[in-house]
């Protein structure tokens, strides 16, 4: 049977259909006309750059063997097959998929034919999470019900999914009780009433970390937990993004602080009967083997070590060449450089060992780093202890096209940073700025935050330092200008541009690394791990007052978790 379209001869309806029509044509040739600007910015970048880069190693001098010894060409050519490998497996190197496994496999095999080093892989495994629909939440009190409102626009929401929460299908109305103060001590959870065990319960937000409150929900058989902002300021009424740790195994929400205390009051009074229907779906993803691997010099003092540090993930939107193939391939042309030097009888060994390490899932917040941290506390064995550590140098995001020549400022550590890691940090961050302004380049402060594999390192006091050259932060014109004028007209980028066009993008490729600036922060990294090599007495220069300093302020710090520094998520 044949559908005969009906003719509308309606003016009105013929003039909406071709505004509409026009409106839509308008739209995709400006989508059209930022791509292709787009493109054609990071072609001009890398054109430029790529004709820049013959001229980059002259004068003046890098002031480093080992610096002078890397050719951009073989560095280029490393994450050229990152690229390959991404383009293999669906555009993609993100932990758990092929694409991951054959990145570790690549530089693995590469360690173990171009160098005599040491070379290890350290298992662990992740739980992803990520919600399979949208939550539901349905209040009773004196048996009239109420349907609570979640959404992502979180002033317009009435409570927030938990991140690692666990998938719950209450379709029965669970019984509430509002556990009494902040639920920060057992005592406030053995005094609940009714007692807590099988039921949903109520917490208000305050004094300890979320993951203590979900810890103390668990160990009292709670059947969920459901925690409540305090209202205390203007910026604690909506429902916020938290997390509870990879080890929670409860169903957990977060409720906006009218929401809670209105659930609160009620499950006070036994006589309301109050309760709540609780629906959270939640994708079932299988626990994931993650690799790190470090390779280790087999020279210098095991007690002494010196970690370089990158991480090589990428997001599951892309293949991650800049973010951070980058880094992972400046980390491998270091290791096999400083490799090719130490087989020669005229280069001198360095006194201390220096450890290349490649983090597995950074971009789920810092995982591999972190585990290799907390394991380096509990292991005895002499140059796998973290004591053994005496500073980890960052290399994450080397080739931006609208670059910056950014360097960790060590004066913006977080405030629970250990103090003894402080004037080492400082220092590591000078040694930076003086090779950049030796060689008559730009240089740029870029914030010492923890975002990055570092971040578990510093927390536990090793001094650390790096390299950063933008994300999604602005440039501005001052910054433009200033880069101009060190490095000539047109070089200095695009004012009010990102530094990176494609941060966590499909389109970040071989084609979105910008080589002139990849070049120059691959010798900076070269210069300082060298620097430090030759100190005589590195542990008396990094750490001045000492490291037993550091205890006591270690032990009144909150307890670190890479999830929420990755994401920026608050602990209580």
């Amino acid at each position: 049977m044949s559908v005969v379209e009906p003719i509308y001869t309606n003016n009105n309806n013929n003039n909406n259909s071709r505004s509409m029509k026009l409106m839509i044509a308008g739209i995709g040739i400006g989508i059209l006309i930022t791509i292709t600007i787009l493109g054609l910015v990071i072609a001009t970048f890398v054109k430029v750059n790529n004709g820049s880069s013959n001229q980059s190693t002259s004068t003046p001098s890098l002031n480093s063997v080992l610096a002078d010894s890397i050719r951009i060409d073989d560095v280029m050519n490393h994450l050229k097959e990152l690229q390959r490998i991404a383009t293999a497996n669906n555009e993609n190197r993100a932990v758990s998929t092929i694409g991951f496994n054959q990145t570790l496999d690549y530089i693995t095999n590469t360690l173990a034919i171009e160098t005599n080093y040491k070379v290890s892989k350290q298992f662990f495994s992740i739980r992803q999470f990520a919600l399979d629909g949208i939550p539901i939440l349905i209040s009773s009190i004196n048996d009239v019900t109420k349907t609570y409102t979640y959404s992502t626009d979180l002033t317009a929401a009435d409570f927030y999914h938990i991140k690692f929460s666990t998938g719950a299908n209450f379709s029965d109305f669970m019984p509430l009780t509002a556990i009494p103060n902040v639920g920060c001590s057992d005592d406030d959870w053995q005094n609940a009433n009714p007692p807590v065990a099988g039921r949903v319960v109520l917490v208000k937000r305050g004094i300890c970390a979320f993951e203590d409150k979900g810890a103390l929900a668990a160990k009292h058989d709670a059947a969920a937990i459901l925690i409540y902002n305090d209202g205390a300021t203007p910026d604690r009424v909506s429902p916020i993004a938290i997390g509870l740790g990879q080890q929670n195994n409860l169903s957990a929400l977060f409720l906006s602080s009218s929401v809670g205390q209105e659930l609160a009051n009620a499950a006070q009074n036994p006589s309301n009967n109050a309760s709540v229907q609780l629906i959270i779906q939640v994708k079932n993803f299988p626990l994931s083997p993650i690799g790190n691997i470090c390779a280790d010099t087999p020279t210098g003092d095991p007690t002494q070590t010196i970690v370089v540090g990158s991480h090589s993930d990428s997001v599951e939107t892309g293949p991650g060449i800049n973010d951070n193939g980058s880094g992972s391939a400046a980390n491998l042309g270091l290791a096999l450089a400083l490799a090719g030097l130490f087989q020669t009888s005229t280069h001198e060994k360095y006194k201390y060992r220096v450890r290349f390490c490649w983090w597995g899932a950074e971009e789920i917040g810092l995982l591999g780093a972190d585990y290799h941290v907390k394991q380096a506390k509990i292991n005895t064995a002499v140059g796998e202890r973290l004591d053994d550590y005496l500073v980890n140098l960052n290399y994450d995001m080397l080739g931006s096209p609208n670059y910056i020549f950014g360097i960790y400022d060590g004066r913006t550590a977080n405030n629970n940073t250990p103090v003894h890691a402080l004037p080492g940090s400082n220092k590591v961050t000078a040694v930076y700025q003086d090779w950049f302004t030796k060689q008559k380049l730009p240089w740029t402060y870029t914030d010492f935050s923890g975002r990055s594999d570092y971040g578990p390192f510093l927390a536990e006091g090793i001094v650390a330092g790096g390299l950063f050259s933008g994300g999604d932060d602005v440039k501005s014109a001052k910054e433009r200008n200033y880069y101009d004028e060190m490095l000539g007209q047109g070089m200095g980028g695009i004012a009010g541009a990102i530094h990176d066009p494609c941060y966590h993008q499909a389109c970040d490729s071989i084609q979105n690394i910008n080589v002139f600036a990849f070049e120059k922060m691959v010798q900076a990294a070269a210069y300082v791990l060298e620097y430090l090599a030759r100190q005589d007495d590195l542990k008396g220069w990094l750490y001045p007052e000492g490291r037993s300093l550091g205890l006591k302020n270690r032990l009144s710090q909150r307890k670190y978790n890479s999830i929420n520094e990755y994401f920026g998520m608050p602990y209580l």
